[in-house]
């Protein structure tokens, strides 16, 4: 495994320049070996896809451009947990995605994401396009005793089965509901609207009878009404949920850089305190996606994917769900059982 501090340590210096020394998420460690993921909490996987977008590409340039935003940070101040200092993180690299060859790139991401879940880490894919919504479950479904529940944030459905006769960022959640332990009846997709949407998706989305919350359904209940209805329907006889969040799920303005920007969406705060609330219940995966850096300004699109990674790791530390504080709840019930009387 790779200390990105290696060198400033062997100085003498905590840290170092944000700008200098290899780039990975947060400077955390980083490691190609699957055997080096074994009593991690988390690993960040890289999916630099935009072969499959209907507009404008630029995904395949997040990864990067999101771990180049993601200065090592501290505690958080308002939520007093420092998740970083709690969490054992690493940085498993990208998957071995094939430029132009779709399918060869999804058997890649779904095997990348595959080893971490093996290793009992919770993977966060920084994508790419929303392709990739598709491989990332069906790397996690086998490995849930149970259903898997999906709340997806959004401006779009992406639900359709074909877009121009091909499995586009349009269409990753008709495949994914049709894993056997993923239902639609357990999809939940929020803040969706404007004109930039799809006949054949809402033909489906009603067929399948999926939950949709459109962006006036939240603004009319509130942010924390419309969390509380996605958490019922997604854990309903669910045994874990996955977490997908689209960074165009955003009103444009504050987001530049994606494909497809649909003016209206969330504000930033609205979104964040969607991911922190989604998250109190424990999740069993993350994907942020459709970050496109060509369109960014001033990074301020790398920047908010960042934040919500780093708000819903922060929220699983500070409710016991992952990290140092979940390991030490684990100790006391250990030696409290009754097997240990």
């Amino acid at each position: 495994m790779v200390d990105p501090l290696e060198r400033w340590r062997a100085l003498g210096l905590p840290d170092k320049p944000d700008y200098a020394g290899l780039l990975t998420y947060a400077g955390m460690p980083y490691t190609q070996d699957p055997a080096e993921l074994r009593g991690v909490d988390v690993a960040i996987v890289g999916a630099p896809v935009d072969d499959l977008v209907s507009d404008r590409p630029g995904a395949r340039f997040a990864p990067r451009a999101i771990r180049a935003a993601s200065c090592p940070p501290g505690p958080h101040l308002e939520a007093k947990v420092d998740a970083l200092a709690e969490l054992r993180v690493v940085d498993f690299g990208d998957a071995p995605v094939v430029p132009a060859a779709p399918e060869a790139s999804r058997r890649a991401i779904e095997a990348t994401v595959r080893q971490v879940v093996e290793a009992g880490a919770i993977p966060v894919v920084l994508g790419g396009d929303h392709s990739i919504g598709y491989p990332d479950v069906r790397a996690i479904a086998p490995h849930v005793d149970g259903r898997v529940g999906i709340i997806h944030l959004d401006r779009h459905l992406d639900i359709q089965e074909r877009d121009m006769d091909e499995r586009m960022h349009t269409t990753p959640w008709f495949h994914a509901t049709n894993i056997p332990n993923a239902p639609p009846a357990n999809l939940v997709q929020m803040g969706i609207g404007g004109w930039y949407g799809s006949r054949p998706g809402v033909k489906v989305a009603r067929e399948r009878e999926t939950t949709v919350l459109t962006i006036t359904d939240i603004e009319e209940v509130g942010v924390e009404k419309a969390a509380e209805v996605a958490l019922e329907v997604a854990w309903k006889d669910a045994d874990a949920v996955y977490l997908s969040f689209d960074i165009d799920s955003v009103d444009a303005g504050f987001v530049p850089g994606t494909g497809s920007p649909e003016p209206g969406g969330l504000l930033p705060r609205e979104a964040l305190k969607l991911l922190r609330l989604i998250a109190r219940e424990g999740i069993c995966g993350m994907e942020v996606v459709e970050v496109a850096p060509p369109y960014d300004v001033s990074d301020m699109t790398a920047q908010l994917a960042c934040r919500a990674v780093m708000d819903v790791l922060g929220t699983l530390v500070a409710e016991g769900k992952l990290g140092s504080r979940k390991r030490e709840q684990a100790d006391v019930d250990e030696a409290g059982s009754p097997d240990q009387a």
